[in-house]
């Protein structure tokens, strides 16, 4: 066990490394400036480092085997309407869930002095990707073309670009990508994993990727989409 810890730990300093690297390379050597408040970042980056083994641990022991199985159970159960309903919720809530999606929309309520609300925001993008997951599944068990699928939600988007007010764009394609991280992220691809191994005809390397691309997509749609609606109605 302990031996383990060490190895974890040993990974997680190696994977910040390249970070530290390009931030002492810059302090120093380009901005010739000292750090402030040093103590404060070692102990910062030793923090980072002891969460990154927590976090890969919890991701790989409960959250990565939990979606799966519960993808492979439901789609041997053999019940589309099932399966689809608790993609939705469980797109929901772990959206809700996601550390970078509260972050950021903590930062946009206070940048917009209250304009944008951080709940607001959260939904609007927590149903982006319930939307997402259940479109992502039915394209999974229908064995409907990721391409074609992705095209004609792109086209989707830059009409909704044109029309929704400037100041929610960038923060509505930000969001896309904010949902890729680990809770959300590791549970999608996990149920795509689950769903596409239990169906016959379907390759879990084929088709249980590609998920996150789906979510990540009707994220921007749905956020752009509510802008669209305060604007006009």
């Amino acid at each position: 066990m302990f031996n383990s810890i060490i190895k974890f730990l040993f990974e997680s300093v190696k994977n910040l490394l390249p970070l530290i690297a390009v931030i002492l390379f810059f302090q120093f050597l380009v901005l010739r400036a000292q750090i402030p408040n040093l103590k404060n970042v070692i102990i910062g980056l030793i923090f980072t480092a002891i969460g990154l083994i927590i976090l890969i641990q919890g991701l790989e022991i409960g959250l990565f085997p939990m979606g799966e199985n519960l993808g492979i159970l439901f789609a041997q159960k053999g019940s589309i309407i099932w399966t689809i309903i608790f993609a939705i919720c469980l797109g929901y809530a772990s959206t809700l869930a996601e550390p970078s999606l509260i972050v950021v929309s903590l930062k946009a309520e206070e940048i917009s002095q209250g304009i944008i609300s951080q709940w607001g925001l959260r939904n609007a993008v927590a149903i982006g990707v319930a939307l997402g997951i259940s479109f992502g599944i039915i394209r999974i068990i229908l064995n409907i073309s990721l391409s074609w699928s992705l095209l004609i939600g792109y086209i989707v988007i830059i009409i909704l670009t044109k029309i929704a007010p400037q100041n929610i764009i960038g923060l509505a394609y930000d969001c896309g990508g904010i949902i890729a991280g680990p809770v959300t992220a590791t549970l999608v691809t996990a149920l795509g994993i689950g769903i596409s191994s239990s169906i016959s005809g379907c390759d879990p390397y084929i088709d249980g990727f590609g998920l996150i691309g789906f979510v990540a997509m009707f994220s921007t749609i749905s956020v752009l989409s509510f802008s669209v609606f305060a604007r006009y109605f």
